[in-house]
């Protein structure tokens, strides 16, 4: 079975916390109609603080899309290395062991993909694959779980790393006003993640089984409108309660593969709010607490887009994993309206795996 390893993440330097938040929307929006009902919706979001790659004056600032972009490539090729090599080390694996790398990221854009650059820079082999992922946003981090747990099952010897780049704050769009565009100004935050899934050995989530579903008729509800300033956010008023639908596609992939999907011993999901969380606990008939990691990315981080999957599964990390053998569930939800859905058991190796490097154990 592919085991999916340890998670490295990385949020930047620079920091806004909610009441910093809250009072750049009373100051920059004080004759907005709507103010009092965008504040309560930043306020309720539950997020403390947020990190983003440019200090918050000028994020405010709007130089253009291609300056931004600018920042965007300048910015992941600066970071993202080290968090890949700290995903690399917590695998037990070089940069030549790796056989694909899953870009995923919505809120910049390159071409060749930062992979091509990765792959020059960081000694991954030439015949390494690539595969960009750039239109799913936050399901994007599911997916990536997914399409290497797909690889791997593909090419049993096979290793995949996985990247998620996101920059929210570059997104930033100081002429929208619309009241779903303010509560995203004080949601999402900034963060990279890097996670190996090994076809071979390793400790963490054995990958058993993946799906994915789509809401019907919901594709404009989570979107971008692409404009000469760059990726404006549209977030429909409907997108909180979308876990009443999602919940039975969970339940259904579960109960494919034997399980009762409100009977897990794990759960990695993806924060896009604390609506999201408290439905899922409610359709899913699952304690509040079961989703304490994605709270805490969401308290500490704010909504990383693509990243909170694996930033909550470092999480689980850090308090120590579950037992071997443990059922979990992991799922991101984005555009479309998309759910990434993997279920997979908690592996302890018995003894230490085969080292691809020298061949000994």
């Amino acid at each position: 079975m592919a085991t999916l390893c340890r998670p490295a993440v990385s949020v930047p330097e620079y920091v806004i916390t909610m009441e910093e938040t809250l009072e750049l929307a009373r100051s920059r929006h004080a004759d907005h109609p709507q103010l009092a009902l965008a504040l309560r919706l930043i306020e309720n979001t539950g997020v403390r603080t947020r990190h983003i790659v440019r200090p918050i004056e000028e994020t405010l600032k709007h130089p253009g899309f291609e300056e931004r972009n600018n920042v965007y490539e300048a910015e992941a090729k600066a970071r993202v290395p080290a968090v890949v090599q700290r995903a690399l080390d917590e695998a037990e694996l070089l940069a030549a062991d790796i056989d694909v790398i899953i870009y995923v990221s919505c809120t910049g854009f390159m071409m060749p993909s930062l992979t091509a650059w990765l792959i020059n820079s960081m000694e991954f082999t030439s015949d390494t694959r690539q595969i960009p992922i750039a239109q799913l946003g936050c399901a994007a981090g599911g997916a990536a779980i997914n399409r290497a747990h797909d690889f791997c099952t593909a090419y049993p010897e096979a290793n995949a790393l996985i990247v998620a780049c996101e920059f929210c704050s570059l997104c930033y769009q100081p002429t929208d006003i619309g009241v779903g565009s303010l509560l995203s100004n004080g949601l999402f935050g900034d963060g990279i993640a890097a996670a190996v899934v090994r076809g071979r050995g390793g400790e963490g989530i054995s990958l058993e089984r993946n799906g994915s579903y789509l809401i019907p008729k919901t594709e404009e509800w989570i979107m971008y409108d692409v404009r000469a300033t760059g990726f404006h956010f549209m977030l429909d008023k409907r997108v909180p309660t979308t876990m009443e639908p999602l919940a039975p596609a969970l339940q259904a992939l579960a109960g494919r593969h034997g399980w009762d999907a409100s009977e897990l011993d794990f759960y990695i999901i993806h924060a896009g709010g604390p609506r999201i969380l408290d439905d899922l606990s409610k359709f899913l008939q699952v304690a509040p607490e079961a989703f304490r990691f994605s709270r805490a990315t969401l308290t500490e981080y704010g909504n990383i887009a693509s990243a909170v999957v694996l930033d909550a599964l470092r999480r689980l990390f850090e308090e120590g994993g579950s037992h071997h053998r443990a059922r979990g569930l992991l799922a991101g939800f984005g555009p479309g309206i998309t759910a990434e859905m993997a279920l997979g058991r908690w592996h302890r190796p018995t003894e230490a795996p085969t080292d691809r490097r020298d061949g000994v154990t």
